[in-house]
């Protein structure tokens, strides 16, 4: 398949997870796009088949800030239409949903419906309870939420939390992060212990957040 992958380029849990996720499709053969301002901090070395899309937003005096969602959805457009993407993976509702969406649209004329690729969405948190829960963005993170093909949360509160806020029309479905355990993995031995001074010692190590 050819996937599009829109995400945060900074350090955070979403942006690792989609860049994690998105080498490890293509290690099984896929084709992956990556869209975000710069390339993403787990993104790594080359692979054949990853491809990274610089966003650049327009300034322009006229406007307060840099229009980085329509900048984005001009590119995801661009790079759907000449690269025939299937899929187009949005992680947080906003902006990467509903810029999703629009570039959607604005192929509507350039391809029939059952050509134009499917979108898929990841609510991270903040994208609800914090983005979503302001009174001006409610709306727009309904929308993008109703018209993704596919919608997953990170945890079962947050899946909870998006029914209870916004009643959407679409099923949710529960994927935790995850890590990699052939990295992430405990040693053998108590030698690397003793250098860190621990000696006999147990040590807990928190990865993120502790989510029900």
């Amino acid at each position: 398949m050819k996937i599009g992958i829109s995400c945060h380029h900074t350090y955070g849990g979403s942006g690792a997870v989609a860049t994690e996720l998105g080498k490890a499709l293509a290690t099984r053969g896929h084709t992956i796009h990556f869209f975000s301002q710069a390339a993403p901090f787990r993104l790594g070395r080359f692979s054949k088949n990853i491809f990274f899309h610089e966003v650049e937003a327009m300034n322009y005096p006229l406007f307060d800030s840099p229009y980085y969602s329509l900048a984005l959805a001009s590119k995801i457009a661009e790079v759907a239409y000449y690269e025939k993407l299937d899929v187009v993976h949005a992680h947080y509702a906003i902006p990467h949903a509903i810029s999703a969406l629009l570039a959607r649209q604005m192929l509507e004329e350039k391809c029939p419906d059952s050509s134009c690729f499917r979108i898929a969405t990841t609510l991270h948190g903040t994208d609800i309870t914090i983005v979503g829960a302001d009174s001006s963005m409610r709306d727009a993170v309904r929308l993008a939420i109703n018209k993704s093909d596919g919608v997953t949360a990170v945890s079962k509160y947050l899946k909870e939390e998006t029914e209870r806020m916004f009643a959407p029309r679409v099923p949710i479905e529960v994927i935790p992060n995850f890590v990699d355990t052939s990295i992430f993995r405990r040693l053998p031995g108590r030698e690397h212990l003793e250098l860190l001074g621990i000696g006999d010692g147990s040590v807990v190590i928190h990865i993120s957040n502790f989510r029900p």
